[in-house]
């Protein structure tokens, strides 16, 4: 039976899958927005499944809370469950999980990552509360996009051991799903310019700084050139069939064993007052 973290960080896939699928169908209209609303759904999902294995399956860790206006009209200091407006209790959201898997319990999520998130909330915002369009959001949105489903693909196979080689994790370049000799000409207003300029300057203040594993944006280059090499031979992976076989994945690890040493040292200084390092 599957750990409530795991089952968790499945469904998170899931989305991110989805999200990826919409993005390179040939013809859909709706592309940048659909992938950016999928896309923050299986981060915020991950997020929470990471919760969840720092903390054992315990449910309360991903659980929103908030302090109650008492009778006198001041607020309580003890805070409470925050229930959703059918009643249920409501979940943390994408940068709430985000404050509490860094300020609680240290894990080291790159600047990269956030930056590139904060990006990608953007377009999902605007695609909800208002609409994208025109040639320029299109492009950023792959770029940002790129980016992301790289980070990841990164973080799942860290804080999982989730091999996701066996899936095509990719955005079609432009090139493949539209016609670039055939652009709309089309006129941002005040809003969509802010918009555009937003993001092109936080792409801009990016570039470079991140490290190899993980990207604000990405900018993918497709060149097709012609083969001569006809002769190239297929490659089998196999195992000695007289070998015992054993083995031990990197996600049975990640499930059994999944603290580093500053998640560790961190949740041994909340849990003890005389804890030294």
């Amino acid at each position: 039976m599957k750990s409530r973290s795991r089952t968790m960080a499945d469904k998170s896939l899931e989305a991110m899958l989805s999200a990826i699928e919409v993005y390179n169908k040939p013809n859909f209209a709706y592309r940048e927005e659909s992938f950016a609303i999928l896309a923050i759904n299986a981060w915020e999902l991950l997020l929470k499944a990471r919760l969840l294995q720092l903390e054992n399956n315990k449910l309360a860790v991903i659980l929103a809370y908030e302090k109650r206006k008492r009778a006198d009209g001041n607020w309580s200091e003890k805070i409470y469950r925050k229930k959703n407006r059918s009643g249920s209790h409501a979940t943390l959201g994408l940068f709430s999980a985000l404050k509490r898997l860094t300020d609680k319990y240290s894990d080291k999520i790159p600047d990269a990552v956030k930056e590139n998130l904060i990006l990608l909330c953007e377009v999902r915002d605007n695609a909800i509360h208002f609409m994208n369009k025109g040639p320029r959001i299109t492009r950023h949105v792959q770029e940002i996009g790129t980016a992301n489903v790289r980070n990841y693909i990164a973080l799942v196979g860290r804080w999982f051991g989730i091999d996701l080689s066996r899936y095509n994790l990719f955005l079609m370049p432009l090139a493949f799903v539209e016609h670039p000799s055939e652009v709309e000409a089309v006129i941002l207003n005040s809003d969509e310019k802010k918009f555009v300029e937003f993001v092109e300057k936080a792409i801009q203040e990016s570039s470079g700084s991140s490290g190899e594993a993980y990207s604000v944006a990405l900018n993918m280059q497709v060149k097709f050139t012609r083969s001569k090499d006809v002769d190239a031979h297929s490659v089998v992976v196999t195992n000695d069939p007289d070998a015992t076989p054993i083995t031990l994945t990197e996600e049975d690890i990640r499930e059994k064993y999944p603290l580093d040493y500053d998640n560790l040292t961190t949740k041994l200084k909340n849990r003890y007052s005389d804890f030294l390092v």
